[in-house]
């Protein structure tokens, strides 16, 4: 099929490369000449795994500036631009309406205008009412919604591979076009051909689809990602609970996670959720629920406990460290999870604002967001290292903020040997604490007892003892 792609952000650039991947031939229109110069030239835009390889391999994505034109050549037309918070709360919709501005004079003949973008409840028929108020016939287009689901990091595969595809339909003509969209992955075709991204474990193949109505489908859209957030929210506040009843966290994750009403994902103790989705999500859905005459307060309740996450890790850093003033303290991780370079909403930015307020003097390090996060530091005393080992060097404390696999494989006897004082403060629970302790480490995580060192390594000691570096029930370190 002839598809446009409008946004080449975190959602739409891959959309349109997965789109190309499972054979439509897709044009991809964004605003920013520097950026579709960039993606012409087949330079990603963002770290997102595999995503590299889509864009080099594609015979059928194409990058353009112009909206008319994508529009004109296309018979389906995804929109995923953003729609951030207002003061309010309310999501803003103002981009996604001025693209409907646009679309609307080009629609000549019959054409499928999705909605990729995260909407309140009822954009779709605003979206109808636009388009017709900008020129676009009536009964010459259909309006559909079609909610993403992907976690930065893995988007690539949780595309290919979806747990479930959404499609809110307003007849069956349009239903049937998003149907062909997506036969590739609903038939299995596309995972049994030889050119298939590797499928993850547990991959649902063929990918089931649902139709819905487009309200049920907008709503489906916010109520997953507020609950995905209250699962976080829920377990930091066991963790919370644990640390003062002398309980351990992973141990309780563990029980009731093998709880299969439960489930384990995203029961993952640290500093709080962040990014681009859930914070915005969860205070437009909030916004919804009390346009419509509901006080949904628990959506209050799980940011307020996600916030005080934040505080909570600082103060365990003071304790670690008694004061905090002019403490020389490395920092791994900037981006708000591993795997991506997005450090929109990062809890890690976050906590080094709260030390850096605390005349901490800080040293950070990040395998892929350094460069997205250092506008966020304009003015500001903070050092970047070029690796963990060099962030660490005569540090008092070392605080670990994102869940980088990289992390979990370090080199702990050439750590200790950097650091001024052996002390670790790790606010994403990727170590076990018997191993830190034989290793000669102070450690504190979340939702555990700290440990102290029960002996000193030699540094003659082999590297074998220090090999395992992940609790066992938790070495699956990406979370959300």
């Amino acid at each position: 099929m002839r598809i446009a792609v409008v946004g080449s952000g975190y959602v739409g650039l891959v959309a349109a490369a997965c789109l190309a991947e499972i054979g439509h031939d897709v044009i991809c229109v964004d605003s920013d000449e520097k950026k579709v110069a960039a993606l012409k030239a087949g330079e990603p835009t963002m770290h997102e795994e595999f995503l590299p390889e889509l864009l080099a391999r594609s015979q059928r994505l194409s990058f353009t500036s112009s909206l008319k034109d994508a529009v004109d050549a296309s018979a389906i037309v995804f929109i995923a631009v953003g729609t951030p918070s207002c003061e309010t709360g309310e999501a803003d919709v103002s981009g996604l309406e001025m693209v409907c501005r646009e679309i609307g004079p080009q629609i000549n003949d019959y054409k499928v205008i999705v909605t990729k973008s995260t909407v309140p409840v009822g954009t779709n028929g605003w979206i109808r009412r636009v388009l017709v108020r900008y020129g676009a016939p009536q009964g010459s287009f259909d309006v559909a919604s079609n909610p993403e689901f992907l976690r930065e990091g893995t988007s690539v595969t949780d595309f290919l591979f979806p747990d479930l595809i959404v499609i809110g339909a307003e007849n069956e003509k349009c239903a049937k076009a998003m149907r062909r969209v997506y036969g590739p992955l609903t038939s299995g075709s596309y995972a049994r051909s030889r050119q298939a991204i590797p499928a993850p474990d547990g991959a649902r193949i063929p990918a089931p689809l649902l139709v819905t109505s487009p309200r049920s489908a907008e709503i489906i859209k916010h109520a997953s990602n507020t609950f995905l957030a209250m699962k976080i929210s829920f377990v930091n506040a066991v963790a919370n609970v644990c640390e003062l009843a002398g309980a351990d966290i992973q141990e309780v994750v563990q029980g009731i996670g093998s709880d299969q009403r439960i489930g384990s994902r995203f029961l993952n103790p640290g500093i709080g959720y962040g990014g681009s989705c859930f914070p915005k999500d969860l205070s437009a859905f909030n916004w919804v629920a009390r346009d419509l005459g509901y006080d949904f307060q628990l959506l209050d309740e799980i940011t307020r406990i996600n916030e005080e996450q934040r505080y909570l890790f600082v103060r365990k850093v003071r304790n670690a460290l008694w004061t905090l003033k002019n403490k020389r303290i490395a920092v791994l991780g900037l981006a708000f999870k591993g795997g991506t370079d997005d450090t929109r909403e990062s809890p890690a930015i976050a906590i080094i604002h709260m030390l850096l307020k605390e005349k901490c003097q800080i040293i950070a390090y990040d395998p892929a967001a350094m460069e997205r996060a250092k506008p966020e530091f304009q003015n500001e005393p903070i050092e970047f290292a070029e690796d963990s080992y060099a962030a660490a060097q005569d540090v008092d404390a070392l605080l670990v903020l994102t869940d980088w696999e990289e992390f979990g494989a370090l080199d702990f006897k050439r750590l200790k040997k950097a650091m001024k004082h052996p002390i670790i403060v790790d606010g994403r629970n990727l170590f076990s604490r018997e191993t830190m302790a034989n290793l000669g480490f102070s450690y504190f995580s979340v939702g555990r007892q700290e440990t102290t060192p029960t002996r000193t390594i030699a540094p003659t000691e082999e590297h074998e003892e220090q090999e395992s570096n992940f609790d066992e029930p938790d070495s699956d370190i990406r979370a959300a």
